[in-house]
């Protein structure tokens, strides 16, 4: 019964923003990947 009532933990911003930040990052890298791997290795398609 105490466990109901125990205090919630304040929401941590940083964390949030840092993790919404690289998701943007990993999915601009997604997208540019083909680019990304041709510049890096030289492979011409």
């Amino acid at each position: 019964m105490e466990n109901r009532f125990k205090k919630r933990k304040k929401p941590n911003y940083k964390r949030g923003v840092v993790l919404a930040i690289l998701l943007l990052v990993i999915i601009y890298l997604w997208i540019n990947a083909e680019s990304i791997i041709n510049a890096l290795f030289g492979v011409k398609s």
